[in-house]
């Protein structure tokens, strides 16, 4: 018997998505439909075990799905977020302890460079060291009016949080930071086909592309590889906050596919980047966009 192939164009939700907005961060079970971060369906095969990971912004989205998947591999999970999420985090945790692995939840503002320098002390102090960073948690606010309705105030938080706190846990974690060790960042199609209404964010995304490429080549002679992935549209608590309703309700149909992606859907990637598979595998991104190129 052929096996059965999920067609990808209806392997998840392929309507549109329904009216919905929420305030800023959002959270997950306010959204219509929930997303899919693989509760039911990631099984894990012992590719991580032992190891210990650090991921932000894990309370929800792409993180959420990450730490699961990194849990069922057998790896335990640190992870960061915004104090008021803390509904979303705890059941993070709930997923990663199920997954007989253990978690550390730490909230806080990645804004905030001692944040940052906090938390890989608190992850090697009490988990025993970092094998893996993924660098994750982002902001994003549509500024439909385009450059002129950004705020000095949206562009320092859009790259307090998705540039500046790169740096800062990355340079916190290096000394922590064994051959074979991966770090793993978040960026986005943005990065390669920004919108005229995500001009701050899409130029934050640009920069992590270039960084991701730098630290690979600077961290090569250590052993230490770097890598990115580049989602496509996701459905995340990250959108109905920040997008206008009618953009929320046509959210990735412009893709080849038809759709918008899961967060389970990206968790693959970032395990295979984690994982000794990837032995040969620096400086490189990996798209996973709903057929959307990468330039």
């Amino acid at each position: 018997m052929p096996a059965t192939i999920p067609d990808p164009r209806s392997a998840y939700w392929s309507a549109k998505f329904p009216p919905q907005k929420q305030d800023y961060p959002g959270w997950t079970e306010e959204m219509r439909p929930v997303p899919d971060h693989g509760e039911e369906s990631y099984a894990g095969s012992h590719r991580l075990d032992g190891f210990v990971t650090l991921i932000t912004g894990a309370d929800s989205g792409i993180g959420r799905a990450v730490a699961v998947a990194y849990a069922r591999e057998g790896a335990d999970v640190a992870f960061t977020y915004l104090p008021e999420e803390e509904g979303d985090a705890a059941q993070t945790v709930q997923l990663i302890e199920d997954a007989g692995q253990r978690a550390l939840a730490l909230p806080g503002d990645l804004q905030d460079e001692g944040f940052c320098t906090e938390v890989i002390a608190h992850v090697v102090d009490e988990l025993g060291g970092l094998d893996v960073l993924v660098n994750n948690a982002g902001f994003q606010m549509a500024q439909p009016g385009g450059m002129e309705d950004i705020s000095t105030e949206q562009l320092e938080q859009t790259y307090r949080t998705n540039v500046y706190a790169i740096f800062w846990l990355t340079k916190a974690a290096l000394p922590h930071l064994r051959p074979g060790a991966s770090i793993i960042n978040t960026t986005s199609i943005q990065g390669y086909h920004p919108s005229p209404s995500l001009i701050d964010y899409a130029s934050t995304k640009s920069a992590i592309v270039s960084i991701t490429y730098s630290l690979a080549q600077s961290l090569g002679d250590r052993g230490i590889r770097v890598n990115a992935v580049a989602p496509g549209p996701i459905w995340t608590p990250l959108q109905p906050p920040t997008q206008p309703v009618g953009k929320i309700e046509e959210f990735g149909q412009n893709t080849p596919l038809g759709r918008a992606g899961q967060p389970a859907e990206l968790a693959g990637s970032y395990v295979f980047l984690a994982s000794p598979e990837s032995t040969y595998v620096s400086g490189t991104v990996i798209g996973v966009t709903g057929g959307r190129y990468l330039a």
